[in-house]
């Protein structure tokens, strides 16, 4: 699991602030110097002011009038006072022993009381003094005080003016500035983008160029660093899907290889796990022989590719079918919880479409499409199965025409289609569903991941396992229905168990169903205290024939915060490099590489290869079907994350 890291601020802002503040602090530096100048030039002012109105009623008390009249002297002083310039004016006479004296508030209008206390002028520099003489005789002194109001004032409107003009400047500094360095930190968003799609292992976005020259060559060598990881995982990706393919698929038709088949079909037929009915099919062209010889190799090679390419539309047409090719001429198909009836049914028609393709090649050449078919049972084995195909398949070739036939056909007791329908529609309307859990053990502390939930439904009386009926229940398009009713049983167990997360399989059909989806987006919306403890597998299979389909649905369950896994990995044939586009969390190795991998040195290899690319997507790989001690040693050494199988726990009706 990742831990996001998250930092207080982003570089941009911080940048921002960094120099931003360095602009605001010259700026009111500046405001303040301006200021200090400013106040000290009202103060000389003031200065100024006193000892000119002191000297000026000095002088005319000297000469202009008589200093000496009080009545004379009191007009001239009450005229210059009455200039409101003045906070006091003070004429002593000595001579004639009178004083006159007026005196105004130091009180200063339309100034705020904050700013003359931050101001404060100092009154006592604002004093002057003169002296009155009459002739040589010496008359008295005049004390003039300047008033500060007008300076205040002055100092007021001046510092609006130049916090007005600051703060103009200081916006437009921020402003042009927040746009340079919006502009030449912009390809920091893409390194960044860039970053989270490499932590999440995606490769593919590029950060756009820059237009400062070290941010290019940061950008330039992320973007190489980028493709060239991006190349080298998809390298590994097709060469796992090359070895794969070498080692489980035929290599001129495509299909499972002799030995990925009978590996596949084992863990279907024997295996605790898995144990499943169905029907193996033995398919034969007979004459290839004489085909190759007479019309050619390459049109053999190409008759045998348009078979196989119908035998895969087959296989799409019955959920849960596998194919392979044998030999040459030989392919083999199993069918898993058909009816031997119905199976034998859909054969006639197959062989009959694969003649039509066989001899209208043929030109000339006698050829036939001969098949054997044989029911599986829980008390099957591989080989005896394969001993009654071929014993099928032996007469079937008796014939000269194209044909199938059927090993001990009045012994199977498998339901037929219309039966399978009936029990799947009664199970479902009585809600005869019982679930079973199964643990997902930690390989690190062996303690438990999740559980994972199977469903049983009650048929005739007996609890059927979902390998029996899903295969039914996707041909007939019940799924939904059953994933819906599952879905909304483990949502109640995630309410009830707040410590537990569980899995669930929804199906292909279920999947490509919009009202489906619809409705597990109505119910996973509700669920929105639990659905974070919720995994949802989505087969391979559907992966590789409804990849539209799983795609919306998985972005679906991503979006809600529902972690999605891929089941049975490996034999679906879809590219890991595909894989990478659907927002999963793990995927889950398929039983048929892990069963006797401690025999089977190409799927240790095959094991390995996985879990190193997926670990580089930050994927976690599980493994299913472990049934031995020897298979969980080599899983456990292969550095897989976790496994399920009854080696490590049985699936349970009850939970801890």
């Amino acid at each position: 699991m990742h831990r996001k890291s998250r930092g207080i601020v982003s570089l941009r802002l911080l940048l921002l602030l960094f120099t931003g503040s360095l602009i605001l602090l010259l700026l009111v530096a500046s405001l303040l110097a301006s200021m200090a100048v400013f106040r000290g030039y009202i103060v000389e002012q003031l200065e100024g002011h006193a000892n000119d109105g002191a000297v000026a009623v000095g002088l005319s008390l000297s000469n202009a009038i008589d200093g000496r009249d009080p009545v004379a002297s009191s007009s001239l002083i009450d005229a210059t006072f009455d200039s409101s310039r003045y906070l006091s004016i003070r004429y002593e006479n000595v001579a004639q022993a009178f004083v006159i004296e007026r005196r105004d508030n130091a009180l200063v209008s339309r100034v705020p009381a904050w700013f003359v206390e931050l101001t404060d002028l100092p009154l006592e520099d604002f004093r002057a003094e003169a002296s009155v003489m009459r002739g040589w005789q010496f008359l008295g002194t005049v004390e003039v005080t300047s008033h500060p109001g007008a300076g205040y004032q002055d100092l007021w409107r001046m510092a609006r003016r130049l916090a007005l003009g600051t703060l103009v400047i200081g916006g437009g500094a921020l402003l042009l500035l927040y746009l340079m360095m919006r502009r030449a930190l912009r390809p920091l968003d893409g390194l960044e983008r860039q970053a989270e799609a490499i932590r999440r292992r995606d490769f593919r976005f590029k950060a756009p160029d820059a237009g400062t020259r070290e941010l290019a060559r940061v950008t330039y060598a992320m973007n190489q660093m980028a493709g060239d990881m991006g190349a080298l995982f998809e390298g590994q990706g097709k060469l796992i899907a090359h070895l794969r393919q070498m080692n489980n698929e035929d290599r001129l038709t495509g299909l499972a290889s002799r030995s990925a088949f009978d590996q596949r079909l084992r863990v279907m037929i024997e295996t605790q796990e898995s144990r499943r009915q169905g029907v193996l099919v033995l398919l034969q062209l007979a004459g290839l022989g004489d085909f190759n010889n007479q019309i050619g190799r390459s049109e053999a090679d190409a008759m045998l590719q348009a078979v196989a390419s119908q035998l895969r539309t087959f296989e799409r047409l019955h959920p849960g079918a596998f194919t392979g090719r044998r030999a040459g001429a030989e392919f083999a198909l199993f069918l898993p919880g058909a009816a031997l009836v119905d199976a034998r049914f859909w054969l006639q028609s197959l062989v009959m479409e694969l003649d039509g393709i066989y001899s209208d090649r043929a030109n000339g050449v006698d050829v036939a499409v001969h098949a054997g078919l044989a029911a599986a049972n829980d008390d099957s084995r591989v080989s005896g199965l394969f001993e009654a195909c071929d014993e099928a398949l032996r007469q079937a070739q008796m014939s000269r025409e194209s044909n199938c036939k059927v090993f001990d056909v009045t012994q199977s007791t498998q339901h037929g289609v219309e039966q399978w329908r009936e029990h799947l529609q009664a199970a479902l309307e009585n809600d005869s569903i019982k679930l079973l859990f199964q643990p997902l053990l930690r390989i690190s502390s062996r303690e438990v991941h999740h559980y994972h939930v199977m469903s049983r439904l009650e048929i005739d009386g007996e609890w059927v396992a979902a390998g029996v009926f899903v295969p039914m229940a996707e041909r007939f398009q019940l799924m939904a229905q059953l994933d819906v009713r599952v879905l909304d049983r483990v949502l109640a167990l995630l309410h009830q168990h707040p410590a537990l997360e569980f899995s669930i399989t929804f199906g292909s059909s279920s999947v490509a169903d919009k009202a489906f989806r619809e409705q597990i987006d109505q119910m996973l919306t509700q669920a929105h205290g639990v659905r974070s403890r919720l995994w949802v597998c989505v087969a391979e299979d559907a992966v590789q024939h409804r990849r539209t389909e799983v795609g919306l649905c998985v972005r679906l369950l991503r979006r809600l915060g529902v972690r999605v896994l891929v089941d049975h990995f490996g034999v679906g044939g879809v590219p890991f490099s595909y894989l990478r586009n659907l927002p999963f969390q793990a995927l889950r190795i398929d039983p048929s590489f892990i069963h006797n991998i401690d025999t089977h040195p190409d799927n240790r290899f095959y094991l390995k290869s996985i879990v190193t690319i997926a670990h580089s997507r930050g994927v976690e790989v599980f493994a299913a079907g472990v049934e031995t001690a020897a298979e969980w040693h080599i899983v456990t050494e292969s550095g897989v994350d976790g496994g399920t199988g009854y080696h490590l726990a049985r699936p349970d009706e009850n939970l801890p």
